[in-house]
């Protein structure tokens, strides 16, 4: 299966600022060249594609001007960080980044969510959309599901994928396998 993974535009959250799960808007800047991201976007998907959302704003905005019905699946959200949403970096708790520092892969953030946990629902997604024959998606998701889908299609390890940068807006195209054995 053809998987177009596509990041949402730029939120209006500082960069500074942990904001995974919650439902941000889009930086002013953003909706400005919301049509004309579309319009580039839907020239390098194929015409046909399914195209699946997170439910959050900043993701369905957009895939709603590349596909008339898109499809949304909670499963495409990002990292539930818990009480670190919507606070400074620098406000987080230095023992709490640090406990997450020596196990970024199973460490679970108060009253949030592991990367371990989120993988598998990634996961659970692209095996379900590939058991259900489909052969193209569109995603239209958040960094953290894009390095996810991209690590485990091209088997690297979790240090690899983790350091991954995507840019808003940005397009990467993977082939997911039957399932995640790769049968």
């Amino acid at each position: 299966m053809l998987v177009h993974l596509i990041r949402h535009p730029r939120p209006v959250t500082p960069t500074s600022t942990c904001y995974g799960r919650t439902d941000v808007e889009l930086a002013p800047e953003a909706v400005a060249q919301l049509g004309e991201l579309a319009r580039s976007l839907r020239a390098q998907l194929p015409q046909d594609v399914a195209v699946f959302t997170s439910p959050l704003r900043r993701c369905a905005r957009l895939a709603g001007l590349l596909h008339p019905s898109p499809i949304v699946d909670t499963r495409l959200t990002e990292l539930h960080f818990g009480a670190w949403e919507l606070r400074a970096w620098d406000d987080v708790p230095r023992e709490q980044l640090d406990a997450w520092a020596a196990d970024p892969l199973d460490y679970r953030m108060p009253g949030g969510e592991s990367v371990a946990d989120m993988r598998e629902r990634v996961r659970s997604f692209l095996d379900e959309r590939a058991a259900c024959g489909d052969t193209r998606i569109a995603l239209v998701t958040h960094a953290g599901v894009m390095k996810i889908a991209l690590g485990l299609a091209r088997r690297v390890q979790d240090a690899e994928w983790m350091a991954w940068r995507f840019e808003h807006g940005s397009l990467h195209v993977l082939e997911w396998p039957r399932s995640s054995d790769g049968a």
